[in-house]
């Protein structure tokens, strides 16, 4: 089975996070900050070698990265963590629901409200966009870097520059962009970065990361054990203790320093270009396919991510049709109704084809010969 679903999760992962894996079990099995004992403080090293990893990574301090189970745990301690009754926040109408449930829930129960504004293709008018939808009360645009549907990248470092001239907290969605795209906190001003590292920095499922430069104080969601002042009844108020309570996971820290090195030893660069181009040639052969449609705007730049739909058929259809022939591919809404309205590929959605690294052009070409065959069945339907 050959996975382009890499969207959702990459796999495989690098035989040296696969290792990594194994001796956080079988080497640095302690709970890090719980106990003085050497097993505990071997698993503690451990888990800051990999704060201090994503922090060089993304241009933080160590102390202001925190662990989540995913990018969605990490956007809704931003997000609730941030956003204060009364206030107002813009999102874009290519937002995953991991931000745009949170905030469709504050505004139901939280006295807040919101805007959403159109991602156009072109730079300079989706930043218009945004401008003009900031009010008095406007205190956070939470904005995806890159969609998880189209693969639309964002002017994110523009953004940035918009939200800090207007005093505006950004909270960045980088669950697409992270490990292919060069992101640094305080060039880009991003205040807060949500990260999916079981995604583009190939950590193991259920590893996610929150990223603050340290500027706004991020109110807890949960409390509970940290480790720390466990004599006070309060959730500690500094990172990452305030909003890492309980046991953290060991396992996932340890796979993504394993992970970082992965990356940086190949380079983002590379890997973008080099999934970059299985999608270019995937869509140089689409478009010689008769009922195949790929969903993508000019003058918008893309990550690897290739959208489409096969006249006749489902996407679930054309995803099962694919599965049978040795292709994983994750057909439907993806998780983002608002992004589908926006393509125009409501009720059913489309399919996603989303290379990674470990993908090559001959399981691309092989692919391709697989829609075609697709498209001759369903199009006879």
């Amino acid at each position: 089975m050959v996975n382009f679903d890499n969207a959702a999760t990459t796999f495989p992962k690098p035989d040296s996070v696969r290792a990594a894996v194994a001796a956080a079990i079988t080497k640095f099995g302690g709970n890090p900050g719980r106990s003085g004992h050497d097993i505990s403080i071997a698993a503690a090293q451990e888990v800051y070698n990999a704060r201090k990893k994503a922090a060089d990574f993304f241009g933080a301090q160590p102390e202001n990265v925190v662990l989540t189970l995913n990018c969605t745990h990490a956007l809704n301690f931003a997000i609730k963590g941030i956003v204060r009754r009364g206030d107002h926040v813009i999102i874009s109408n290519m937002e995953h629901n991991s931000v745009f449930r949170p905030v469709y829930a504050l505004s139901k129960r939280g006295g807040v409200s919101y805007s959403i504004v159109p991602a156009a293709p072109e730079k300079d008018v989706l930043l218009r966009n945004i401008e003009k939808a900031v009010t008095p009360k406007t205190t956070a645009v939470i904005f995806t870097l890159g969609s998880n549907v189209t693969g639309q990248l964002m002017p994110y470092r523009e953004i940035g520059a918009l939200c800090k001239r207007r005093g505006l907290c950004f909270i960045a969605d980088g669950a697409q962009v992270c490990g292919v795209r060069d992101i640094d906190l305080t060039r880009d001003n991003i205040n807060i970065l949500c990260c999916a590292a079981h995604k583009g920095l190939y950590a193991a499922p259920g590893t996610g990361l929150l990223i603050s430069d340290g500027k706004y104080k991020i109110k807890p969601v949960i409390e509970g054990g940290t480790g720390s002042t466990s004599l006070d009844p309060e959730q500690p108020d500094f990172l990452p203790d305030s909003l890492e309570s309980g046991t953290i996971n060991t396992i996932g820290a340890i796979s993504l320093s394993a992970g970082l090195d992965f990356v940086n030893s190949v380079g983002k660069d590379r890997i973008y270009a080099h999934e970059i181009s299985l999608c270019d040639r995937l869509i140089s052969k689409m478009k010689r396919i008769d009922g195949v449609t790929v969903y993508r705007q000019e003058g918008a730049e893309y990550l690897p991510i290739v959208l489409f739909n096969i006249r006749g058929a489902l996407p679930e259809e054309a995803c099962r049709f694919f599965n049978d022939k040795g292709f994983a591919l994750r057909g439907g809404l993806h998780c983002s109704g608002l992004a589908h309205e926006a393509v125009g590929t409501l009720p059913d959605g489309a399919v996603r084809f989303a290379p990674s690294v470990f993908n090559t052009a001959a399981e691309t070409d092989r692919f391709a010969r697989a829609v075609s065959e697709a498209a001759k069945k369903f199009g006879t339907k």
